[in-house]
């Protein structure tokens, strides 16, 4: 469990001044933390002992200790597959069925990042037919934004799928009113661009950004109005997105059945004006 973690869950514990201070640095996680203890405690305005305390009911030995484990998570989001190779699952006899026991797990484990509540929240955007609805994701993980909007688009109107190229989004962010959607995917190694368009979308065009991350938490974050932060350790040198695929999937069949009869409808007339490529009968 990571330092944010902690916090959510022994949130109701802390006395006001606690409570202060973890607000302060949820807000900007986890570089608040990193600060000097006096500077941390003027600007809270709590005190150096408060710290203290609170960082032990975190499990810390110190304000010293509660840095480094924060410096540790910061390292953690950038690992790449080679540095998480000296820990991963050997591969061997019964690899197969080891790496999709541990991928059953990660798929499970969904649900801890993403509450039912949310859930519903973001499904509820996600349906409103009267928000236009735009996608994006990393250098890896854009093919997850790529599969939701073409379900979406064949569910509702108004979802685009954004280009990788920074100099096209203008013409995107032009189309953009208050309160429309952005879905944003994105996986440690995170990329700055994505922090910069979030940005762009939420203070200069009023959209509300839904961002799908990790634990350790895309700079996205700083401008969504939505978390899910979701499992992606594998227990092998690649990160796993399974979790990330069934909470897409999810999401996509959870807006088709929220008005089947206006998606049957959607479906049909999108079969009759698909191109015929070739296809023998109604194989397709």
């Amino acid at each position: 469990m990571n330092v944010r973690e902690q916090i959510e869950e022994m949130a109701e514990g802390f006395t006001p001044a606690e409570r202060k201070l973890a607000s302060a640095l949820l807000s900007d996680y986890p570089f608040a933390g990193l600060e000097t203890i006096q500077s941390f405690a003027e600007k809270t305005h709590t005190s150096a002992p408060s710290i203290t305390r609170f960082v032990s009911k975190l499990g810390c030995s110190g304000y010293q200790e509660f840095q480094r484990r924060l410096i540790d998570e910061l390292k953690e989001r950038k690992h790449s597959p080679v540095d998480l190779r000296d820990d991963a699952m050997p591969v061997g006899d019964g690899f197969l069925r080891r790496f999709l026991e541990r991928s059953s797990d990660v798929v499970t484990r969904v649900s801890e990042g993403v509450t039912e509540d949310q859930f519903e929240r973001v499904l509820e955007l996600l349906s409103d037919d009267k928000r236009n609805v735009f996608l994006i994701g990393g250098r890896m993980s854009d093919p997850i934004a790529q599969t939701l909007s073409r379900h979406l688009r064949q569910i509702r109107r108004d979802v685009y799928h954004m280009p990788p190229d920074p100099e096209i989004w203008p013409e995107y962010l032009l189309r953009v009113r208050s309160r429309d959607i952005f879905v944003i995917v994105d996986f440690r190694r995170y990329e700055k661009r994505l922090s910069d368009l979030a940005e762009l979308a939420a203070e200069k065009r009023g959209a509300r950004v839904l961002l799908i991350t990790d634990k350790w938490l895309s700079p996205v974050a700083e401008h969504a109005a939505e978390v899910m932060a979701i499992p992606i350790e594998s227990g092998t040198a690649w990160d796993s997105y399974c979790g990330a695929l069934a909470l897409v999937e999810a999401l996509i069949t959870a807006v088709a059945e929220q008005d089947w009869e206006a998606t049957t409808k959607r479906i049909g007339g999108w079969e009759a004006l698909r191109p015929n490529y070739g296809a023998v009968d109604d194989e397709s």
